[in-house]
């Protein structure tokens, strides 16, 4: 009896390749239906446990299997696929930047009366880089502004999109030559490399700038509604 009287917590967990690839057409079914649960994807961008394939979540000039010239594409952006729903809390945390921020995220899904989506950044040893130092590459990746920290929640009664991270410094540029599935670049392809990297910088513009107009969006409907509370 006690199993109907408490509320159960429903949490599924997977990796980039998972959620952003192969296994995408399942969790979007999932996330459209409306059911109270949450998914906390480890998004490691590329297929770690197989041998560090490409996914749909490598970025672009990353080196990887199946990408050794660089990914010449954009990554895909999940988080805005799930705010297209309206009803999907989503959250994109980085524990190594902010514990704060990734703990409140947390809360707030599991609190939400519907399906919740946490993107989290999960540094990886297919990075090129000595894993022990991971939470500064992951500071470093949300100080660039490579990995915006937010959160959108459909319920709240103000603004539903939170940006919780501000660009502190570096270019993408900066943040990419800590990490040798980047420098590997200027070896594998010399020729193409300032491309890639001048078309990276641009995807890190318009992932902030399309951010910055979402939460723009917001706040002029929330403008709106109060001149129409009023009139």
């Amino acid at each position: 009896l006690s199993e109907y009287l408490v509320r159960r917590s429903v949490w599924l967990m997977g990796g980039d390749g998972w959620a952003y690839d192969i296994g995408f057409g399942g969790l979007d079914h999932v996330l459209q239906t409306g059911s109270d649960l949450n998914v906390l994807v480890l998004d490691t961008e590329g297929y770690a446990n197989t041998g560090g394939q490409c996914s749909k979540s490598t970025p672009r000039a990353a080196v990887a299997k199946f990408a050794q010239s660089g990914k010449p594409g954009r990554k895909k952006d999940l988080g805005a696929i799930a705010m297209t729903y309206g009803n999907v809390y989503v959250g994109v945390v980085a524990i190594g930047a902010n514990d704060t921020h990734t703990v409140k995220t947390f809360l707030e899904a599991e609190a939400h009366p519907g399906p919740s989506l946490i993107i989290a950044y999960s540094h990886c040893i297919a990075h090129g880089i000595d894993t022990a130092t991971g939470h500064a590459h992951q500071q470093a990746a949300v100080d660039a502004g490579y990995w915006p920290l937010y959160r959108y929640n459909p319920l709240s009664t103000k603004n539903p999109l939170s940006l919780d991270s501000k660009r502190r410094e570096g270019t993408f540029e900066s943040f990419a030559s800590q990490q040798g599935r980047f420098t590997s670049l200027k070896k594998a392809n010399s020729h193409g490399y300032a491309e890639l990297m001048s078309n990276a910088q641009m995807d890190v513009e318009a992932k902030l700038e399309f951010l910055r107009q979402k939460k723009e969006s917001f706040d002029n409907m929330e403008s709106d509604d109060l001149d129409e509370n009023l009139n």
